[in-house]
């Protein structure tokens, strides 16, 4: 799934750390979701479209 976290995390100088521990994921779940190799859980797309008060669809794109 196609995903804008990486921009998104850049404009907030956040590294992946700091997004893992503010999503409550591991770092190496960022780096995943960020490289595309894993989809994340609809409960973690929105707490991630919290943080980044965007909706799911503005940071998801499933390519459809």
């Amino acid at each position: 799934m196609k995903n804008r976290l990486k921009v998104l995390r850049a404009e907030r100088n956040w590294t992946q750390s700091d997004l893992a521990k503010a999503l409550d994921v591991s770092r190496q779940t960022i780096n995943a979701i960020e490289n595309e190799k894993f989809d994340p859980s609809l409960p973690l797309a929105f707490r991630a479209a919290k943080i980044f008060a965007l909706p799911i669809e503005q940071i998801f794109d499933d390519g459809e």
